[in-house]
């Protein structure tokens, strides 16, 4: 499969960051923080220097990752100014990943509320009501630019956004009726908080079509007490479903790009140490 990592996690420093991918023969660079900026913030020159570099070392950009639409709720409006804002952020995205080749723009989804459907009392005493259907209208701006750009999107599957699983990740492409121009980026990691299984469930979610980017990190998460532990790849309650999943993957060809998600560290917050002790079992199930 093709592998690479979000570089960010190895270090903000993407030369260094380069090196390190050459080192354990990463190929595919995600790029989400180059030095002190966000895609999406650099200039018409740091663009090019990046490019440049990313072309002399050989490294293919897989996904421009933009925090696009994270932090709005489902009060905003299509148009408002915090909307506005986050469609003026897609634009650069999109020029840049023009620039650098990217396959992909993230974007990401409103902030989550808790329940969305319900039957037999509970539409009227649990659900927040209206909070889903506000979301597509919102979508729907970054979809027919995408579409008039050429790029695709790929929305993330995220831990307290409003699609923080494969179920609804399927579903809000179902409802724009985008499966050509929005792809899933399923973080399995993430979906442990709503408690989707990851394979079979989630996996089977978005096998015909929908998956366009993966994520790869292991977790372990106590709902309940609202605690969320980033664990070394293999010790935490997706170790189980690494294998099967990358078996998955194999058999129906996929041919995106499976990237390492570094924001492990073994206590010390160094998240390059953290990669570097989690890099061989990343390579050994999904090599």
């Amino acid at each position: 499969m093709k592998l690479g990592v979000i570089c960010d996690g190895i270090s903000r420093d993407l030369k260094h960051a380069i090196d390190v991918m050459d080192e354990f023969d990463l190929e595919y660079a995600e790029l989400q923080f180059v030095d002190d900026k966000e895609v999406g913030g650099h200039t018409v020159d740091e663009i090019r220097d990046i490019d440049l570099l990313l072309r002399d070392r050989g490294k293919p950009v897989s996904c421009l990752s933009r925090h696009i639409f994270a932090g709005m709720t489902s009060a905003n409006k299509p148009g408002d100014d915090l909307h506005t804002k986050h469609m003026d952020a897609l634009k650069r995205v999109i020029e840049m990943a023009h620039i650098v080749d990217s396959p992909l723009v993230r974007i990401m989804t409103q902030k989550k509320e808790q329940i969305l459907w319900g039957k037999n009392g509970a539409e009227r005493w649990n659900v927040a009501l209206g909070a889903w259907d506000s979301m597509p209208p919102l979508i729907a701006p970054a979809v027919e630019l995408a579409k008039r750009e050429g790029v695709v999107l790929a929305v993330e599957t995220g831990n307290g956004t409003m699609v923080n699983s494969n179920y609804t990740a399927r579903k809000l492409i179902d409802d724009l009726d985008a499966k050509d121009t929005l792809k899933v980026l399923w973080d399995p990691a993430n979906n442990c908080w709503c408690h989707e299984l990851a394979y079979p469930d989630g996996y089977n979610e978005v096998s015909n079509g929908y998956l366009g980017h993966v994520h790869i990190k292991d977790v372990q998460v106590d709902t309940p007490r609202a605690t969320l532990e980033v664990r070394k790849m293999g010790e935490g309650q997706l170790a189980n479903h690494f294998q099967p999943i990358a078996e998955a993957l194999r058999r129906d060809q996929y041919d995106g790009v499976v990237s390492f998600e570094s924001v492990y560290h073994p206590g010390n917050g160094d998240f390059e140490a953290g990669f570097r002790q989690c890099i061989a079992e990343f390579k050994r199930i999904f090599g």
